[in-house]
């Protein structure tokens, strides 16, 4: 039987996370492990408790999400974290996953999206819907005229977007008529050249450099 997905939620509304608790609970495979309310014990509780995934509010009290999220990715990289987010933080949302969240949700999002959020983060994918995914890109800055000229390969653009849409790289394979070891490589020059280390990441950056 497979192990239910063990998840940490971290916001500073009690209604916030009273809701998320009651839809947690009726999910199958996945397993409500603990709750912080800032910051510092979302860090604190990830230590303990050893979520597979944390749902992870961007604005805390002592401890913000993004910081929260950094310190995370130092000390425990392999857990997956999703911001929580609303409309108006679209700056913050993007800082996330370059600090290497792997994923977002609407606090208004509805109980599907929840749960195959939290299910593609313990793949260690990223879902991304098409509404958020073009706010983003409305509100992408620019790339900065000092910042070093970069290029992408055809093929490593196909790619990218590709992984912007939610595909695998089993996927992304098929879909290209590549194998699933040339799909990880072209995912390595595509880090190497962002300077990032994870899928969501690399889209956030893209997106900033308006390559989405």
């Amino acid at each position: 039987m497979t192990k239910p997905i063990r998840v940490l939620i971290a916001d500073d509304h009690l209604i916030v996370r009273e809701g998320l608790r009651l839809i947690l609970e009726t999910a199958e495979g996945i397993e409500l492990v603990g709750e912080a309310a800032d910051g510092v014990e979302a860090v604190q509780l990830a230590g303990e408790l050893q979520p597979d995934v944390i749902l992870m509010d961007l604005r805390m009290p002592e401890m913000d999400g993004l910081t929260a999220i950094k310190r995370l990715q130092a000390t425990q990289p392999e857990v997956a974290i999703v911001i929580l987010t609303t409309y108006n933080e679209d700056d913050l949302m993007v800082q996330g996953l370059k600090a290497g969240a792997r994923g977002y949700l609407l606090k208004d999002t509805d109980r599907e999206t929840l749960f195959n959020a939290i299910w593609a983060a313990a793949r260690g994918e990223m879902l991304l819907k098409p509404e958020v995914i073009a706010k983003l890109l409305a509100h992408a800055a620019a790339p900065e005229t000092e910042a070093e000229e970069i290029a992408l390969t055809e093929r490593e653009q196909e790619v990218l977007d590709a992984v912007a849409c939610g595909y695998r790289s089993k996927e992304i394979a098929v879909k290209l008529g590549i194998t699933e070891r040339t799909v990880k490589a072209h995912l390595t020059n595509i880090y190497n050249k962002l300077g990032v280390d994870s899928r969501a990441a690399a889209v956030a950056e893209a997106m900033q450099r308006g390559w989405l």
